[in-house]
């Protein structure tokens, strides 16, 4: 069904399969179908229009929070239909009714993406004072999409919470409002903003380099390792690694150590081809060339201004796994302006990791791990700033 969605992005969709499988007694299966729905949706294939009602009523029905929370960020591609202002009203009285923490955000970030103009204030107070930084992170940019000054009183408060990720937020949206571009490219922290406090370094000791391997390659099929057997029985396992031993990295950078741990059951060959480069050393001293605020910080490039790779390219590996905070995914070329979009299978050596969830990229970018330790130092860097040392670890 997930590779289904993956063709139904640019060939007709039977909209009838895809419905049945909205209905299907197993989570990962209705979430490969909610994937499929979207991806259609998106690339404005005629056969998705009729499938917001499915995936509303998954919206508000389905048992499984997983499920419910991928309804919801499928429906930010409704957002030009013509009952877009009905299914606004729907996802900002679910966001209103909704327990899970976790559905929450997927629900304020739906609304954030594909609805700023539709929720109430009474929904928008609470998005802002809402337990969970991520809730408070995308109202606080819905507020700078909806483009109303009034909005100024509702954000300065925000630029003393307690989460680092907010301010941040909370900044680049007042920038907005008052007629500003917002950052994208951080070369100096703010005075107004307030990093957070460095994590703890890592200090284990990483696994001997190999020797004599020579210039940087492609990867090749012997390259991956096959050890965890992909086998999602439940929809929490659609969305991240398969039990057993997963081999993890340690990016160095001039602001703390960032240890990430990656999945080659879902990326077999960009984990090939991203270790492959740490074993030469590829990725030491180079520059976090760009970093946007709540966004991305992007590394990877020998040239350090995001032009350069190692002279070859590796196929994309799209899978199931969200672009949520702290995830590590390899960035892609564009095509030229106006109509820029990704180019697919243009990954090299150039990766990003995202600052705050950024769903959109799903559809698109290639994940294939995430942050294990070191979160914070990610607010912390600028453009600056460089990756030290990065090497291998112990199997985790």
């Amino acid at each position: 069904m997930y590779g289904y969605g993956l063709l139904a992005a640019k060939t007709p969709l039977e909209s009838k399969l895809v419905a049945e499988k909205l209905k299907d007694s197993a989570g990962p299966v209705r979430i490969a179908a909610i994937d499929a729905a979207w991806r259609a949706r998106s690339a404005k294939n005629p056969g998705s229009a009729a499938l917001s009602a499915a995936l509303l009523s998954l919206l508000a029905t389905d048992p499984d929070p997983v499920v419910r929370a991928r309804a919801a960020t499928a429906l930010s591609a409704w957002t030009d239909a013509p009952d877009a202002k009905a299914i606004a009203a729907r996802l900002d009285r679910a966001f209103t009714q909704e327990t899970s923490p976790t559905v929450r955000w997927h629900e304020a970030w739906a609304l954030r993406r594909a609805f700023a103009n539709a929720p109430t204030p009474a929904t928008i107070r609470a998005g802002l004072t809402d337990r969970d930084e991520l809730v408070r992170i995308q109202f606080a940019d819905l507020l700078a999409r909806r483009k109303r000054l009034s909005a100024l009183s509702q954000l300065q408060p925000l630029l003393k919470d307690p989460s680092w990720r907010v301010r941040e937020q909370a900044y680049e949206s007042i920038k907005v409002l008052a007629g500003l571009q917002r950052t994208d490219h951080l070369g100096a922290i703010p005075a107004e903003i307030e990093t957070p406090k460095p994590a703890p370094q890592n200090t284990e000791a990483p696994l001997p380099r190999p020797t004599g391997l020579g210039t940087p390659r492609k990867p090749a099929p012997a390259d991956a390792r096959l050890d965890n057997a992909v086998a999602p029985a439940t929809s929490a396992l659609l969305d991240g690694p398969m039990p057993g031993p997963h081999p993890r990295v340690r990016i160095g950078t001039t602001k703390g150590t960032i240890v990430v741990r990656l999945y080659p059951e879902w990326a077999p060959l960009t984990v090939a081809n991203f270790l492959n480069l740490v074993d030469r050393g590829y990725y030491d001293n180079l520059r976090w060339f760009r970093i946007v605020p709540d966004f991305v910080a992007q590394t990877g490039d020998p040239n350090d201004n995001g032009e350069g790779d190692a002279g070859y390219t590796i196929p994309a590996e799209e899978n199931p796994l969200e672009q949520r905070a702290g995830i590590i995914s390899m960035g892609l070329n564009y095509t030229d302006p106006p109509n820029a979009h990704a180019i697919r299978d243009s990954a090299g050596t150039q990766f990003y990791i995202t600052i705050s969830p950024q769903l959109h990229l799903n559809r698109d970018f290639t994940v294939f791990g995430e942050i294990e330790d070191g979160f914070t130092n990610l607010g912390r860097l600028t453009e600056l700033d460089r990756m030290t040392k990065v090497e291998r670890l112990a199997d985790n």
